[in-house]
């Protein structure tokens, strides 16, 4: 029996995204093609912002705050983040503002209202608590207690700072004056912001690129690690670049356990997702897109995904955040973290950003 004709119109929407003026069109019986006609359905809303269950680790980007700082915490609960990490005052320059900006209680209360969890300070590229020579590590040192100090105002409850070079004086001396240095940091600040160090790629003289450099330096500190006022960020592309292959769910979980057996999940801090542009075990650090790299989608999902790590708050550090790569990446991380183990491709200009408010490579001084 031939099957029913319906003589009911049917209406057809174009499939252009996030358009203001959607294309209406009824097909008319008897008519040839569709009529175009008044538009009869609403404007379509634009992609909901990422909405994370409570069981989701703290996920968020590194923004710039060129512009201001509510301009970033705005930036951030529009496109769904949990977590924040900004730059204080200039990456670059050793010189700090006397005061943190006027509108810094009002990032703080924004970001406590919005359910922003997690605020984060880089510290200046310029520190190296592994050098020697004067003025640099004097001013490392100051710069970082600097820092800490001001980081309750600012809403911040961590303060992440890469860790340094030797620069020629070998690695059992660098380590040394590490430990030196994070101990002067932690005795002239106070409890309730928690200083994180942060692993390298290993290049050059830098130090902390090993699971087990970073478990020297927390058993050199002593005191104030068990107070727990120390703690510990994992750069996936810093991993990558160090040789750590973590480009499957095995590489990557292997990783965590070395680090839970050496020096404990609860101080780990923060891990910086990160993709990589550079080969395994290059001792480089060039970031790219979340799973458009060379890491890949599998081992950094494996690390959002693992359940010791609910309490540890990941930021990325990805290319294009001032030109809207920020939320493309979240959501990248948002459909790992929900278990997909492929992602969409990204088109040619992805590649080709710039990454102003997320420098890195700076070379440290002293």
């Amino acid at each position: 029996m031939a099957g029913r004709i319906s003589s009911a119109p049917t209406i057809t929407i174009s499939e252009t995204k996030n358009t203001s003026r959607p294309i209406v069109a009824r097909s008319v019986p008897g008519s040839v093609g569709p009529v175009a006609m008044a538009r009869t359905v609403a404007r379509p809303e634009p992609r909901r912002r990422l909405t994370w269950p409570d069981g989701a680790p703290a996920v968020g980007l590194h923004l710039g705050v060129g512009q201001g700082l509510l301009k970033a915490a705005r930036r951030s609960r529009e496109i769904g983040a949990r977590a924040l990490q900004i730059f204080s005052d200039n990456p670059t320059a050793w010189r700090r503002r006397p005061e943190p900006p006027p509108e810094a209680p009002d990032f703080a209360a924004y970001c406590a209202l919005e359910g922003i969890r997690t605020i984060s300070i880089h510290a200046s590229y310029l520190i190296n608590l592994a050098g020697s020579a004067e003025p640099f590590a004097s001013q490392s040192v100051a710069g970082l207690v600097h820092e800490v100090q001001r980081a309750p105002r600012y809403g911040a409850s961590l303060v992440n700072t890469h860790i340094g070079s030797h620069r020629g004086m070998g690695r059992e001396a660098g380590l040394r004056r590490i430990v030196s240095s994070v101990g002067s940091v932690l005795d002239a600040t106070p409890d309730g912001v928690r200083l994180v160090l942060e692993n390298s790629s290993g290049g050059g003289d830098l130090l902390g690129s090993r699971i087990e450099e970073l478990a020297g330096i927390l058993n050199g500190v002593g005191a104030h690690a068990l107070a727990g006022r120390l703690a510990f960020c994992l750069d996936t592309a810093h991993l990558w670049g160090a040789g750590y292959d973590i480009s499957t769910a095995e590489g990557a979980i292997g990783v965590l356990d070395r680090f839970e057996e050496l020096i404990g999940i609860q101080r780990l801090a923060m891990v910086h997702l990160n993709d990589s542009r550079s080969p395994l075990d290059s001792r480089s650090d060039r970031h790219e897109h979340v799973g458009a790299g060379r890491i890949g989608p599998l081992g950094l999902g494996a690390l959002l995904r693992d359940r010791r790590l609910q309490a540890t708050t990941f930021v990325l550090e990805t290319p294009g955040t001032d030109e809207g790569w920020d939320a493309v990446n979240l959501r990248r991380a948002y459909l790992l973290w929900g278990g997909a183990t492929e992602l969409p491709t990204l088109p040619p200009k992805a590649f080709k950003t710039t990454r102003r408010s997320t420098r890195t490579g700076t070379k440290p001084s002293g």
